[in-house]
């Protein structure tokens, strides 16, 4: 995706558990858990390793596939300004409880967090769970304050914004890299996107060698993060998350020394020769800091878990494929799927944030079942692998796992670097996952969270009263200027309707109403008849 200036899609803060547990732990439990890589007990040592068949990474000299997650936590009605990482301790603690331990029981190894999440709770993620961690610096993609005044759109050629800039990773390095469950650090996030600003330098060249200027003072200064990075800290590899391959030749010349080649990469089902062009232009591995497909069809107007599910599986059998010893490039190590929860957030940020918007921002042909020449399809509030439900008092919501979660579930069950997996065994793997026959789990939770939703308003009284009244009177007494044409019967209907209003535990309200139907005009005292 192609952010414009807005704060990171992915990870500014995380997400949560607690509240949908009984339902998760029914459907769940009886599901085994795929083998995880064990908590370390102290800071690791995290390498690229090359073999005759390729590249790999390696933790402690172990062989590890990046089956990992963009992850973040933002409850409904919340966007960017908010932060988990901001909370009580223990909305914290239960957030993570919920979040994680259902990643790891989908066989999830990874997540990429943005810088601002405490290092106790890397450490508190990957000792309570396996799950290790890519801390990602923006380097100012979203705009950067400096000498006290914001600016959104930086100017990667001012020598003042760079020596602030390589300050702060220089800090951000020396702070975190003994935290136990750091895998590497991330840099960047399509920044070549982002190349907004403006300087008298830049301007004065001509239309066409700007763009080229403004990436190459960009990938200089990446260049010169990546290489004191890496002298701080050489047990930790650095990457970053590149928009596609845009300019890859720069990155080839200006990045010397980068470890991992992170691409953000939305091309469907296959992403083509990335592969070869990388292997060919960087010579490094190549892990998927952002790949997936949304879960709603813009050309039908409704939710799609299924094709969703599809592209998922799709997309990691190529990376399987692509990995070391498989009989081809050889250099993928993995990838960050996109995105663990729906962002309510994402289409307009600030407005409409109680509203999942079915907006399509951008298009994009590699997901032809519900591209149209001319109109957009990529939805972006619909990119989570989880579809979540309101927050309660403290912020802490249900999620949902859509089929494809239960689609990687199966395909994580596959050990990349196992003795027996060739490309033989891994298509046979994934042909025998059937989103088809995965898909009543995300019905099931579906079906069980609307009547939750039903019980937050419901119908708790309901009685109907028809009454007849008679005066005791005759045709004696029949009177033209009576009430009711002076006959001595006559009726009452009334309906009384009790409704509960329950939108939190908290908090709670009933109404009560009582509807009249005819209204009866007849006394019943047959000596006063003509009084009313």
């Amino acid at each position: 995706m192609t952010p414009t200036t807005r704060p990171p899609r992915a990870p500014a803060a995380p997400q949560r558990l607690p509240l949908a547990v009984p339902l998760l732990t029914v459907l769940l439990a009886f599901l085994p858990l795929p083998a995880l890589a064990a908590a370390a007990a102290g800071p690791a040592t995290v390498k690229v390793v090359s073999g005759p068949g390729g590249l790999k990474l390696a933790v402690d000299g172990q062989d590890f596939m990046v089956r990992g997650m963009n992850w973040d936590y933002f409850p409904i009605g919340t966007n960017y300004n908010y932060s988990l990482w901001t909370q009580p301790d223990d909305v914290i603690e239960a957030a993570l409880a919920t979040e994680m331990t259902l990643m790891k029981r989908m066989g999830v190894n990874a997540v990429r967090l943005y810088t601002g999440v405490p290092k106790r709770w890397i450490s508190h993620i990957h000792e309570r769970y396996g799950i290790w961690t890519v801390l990602n610096h923006a380097v100012g993609r979203y705009g950067y304050t400096l000498d006290g005044a914001w600016t959104q759109n930086v100017d990667y050629s001012s020598p003042r914004f760079r020596a602030a800039i390589k300050a702060e990773l220089a800090a951000l390095v020396e702070e975190y890299k003994g935290t136990p469950g750091l895998l590497m650090w991330l840099l960047g996030n399509e920044s070549n996107y982002g190349l907004s600003w403006s300087s008298f330098e830049i301007e004065a060249l001509p239309t066409g060698e700007r763009d080229a200027a403004k990436a190459r003072h960009l990938y200089s200064l990446f260049g010169e993060i990546i290489r004191d990075t890496k002298a701080r800290d050489p047990n930790h590899p650095v990457s970053m998350a590149n928009g596609d391959l845009q300019y890859i030749d720069l990155i080839a010349s200006e990045c010397r020394g980068l470890d991992v080649f992170g691409v953000n990469v939305y091309r469907g089902k296959s992403v083509g020769d990335l592969f070869e062009v990388v292997k060919a232009k960087l010579g490094v591995p190549v892990m998927f800091t952002e790949f997936g497909a949304d879960a709603f069809d813009a050309r039908r107007g409704r939710e799609d878990d299924l094709t969703q599910a599809r592209y998922l599986l799709a997309q990691w059998q190529e990376i399987y494929e692509q990995s070391a010893g498989k009989g081809k490039v050889g250099n993928a190590i993995g990838g960050l799927t996109f995105q663990w929860s729906d962002g309510w957030w994402k289409y307009k940020q600030e407005t409409n944030l109680e509203v999942q918007d079915t907006n399509a921002s951008w298009p994009n042909g590699g997901y032809k079942e519900d591209f149209v020449e001319g109109e957009n399809n990529m939805n972006e509030e619909w990119w989570g692998i989880c579809a979540k439900g309101p927050p309660d008092a403290r912020g802490l919501y249900q999620l949902l796992p859509r089929t494809g979660y239960y689609a990687l579930q199966e395909a994580f069950r596959l050990d990349a670097y196992g003795p027996a997996t060739d490309a033989a065994a891994i298509a046979a793997h994934f042909d025998g996952i059937a989103p088809e026959a995965l898909a009543f789990h995300y019905q099931a939770v579906q079906a069980a969270s609307k009547t939750r939703d039903l019980e937050r308003l419901r119908i708790s009284g309901l009685r109907l009263s028809f009454e007849t009244y008679s005066t005791g009177g005759n045709d004696r007494w029949r009177r033209a200027d009576a009430p009711n044409g002076g006959r001595g019967f006559d009726r009452m209907e009334s309906a009384y309707l009790e409704a509960q209003v329950r939108p939190t535990e908290q908090v709670s309200a009933k109404l009560e109403l009582n509807v009249l139907g005819n209204v009866a005009q007849n006394p019943i005292d047959e000596i006063f008849y003509e009084r009313r």
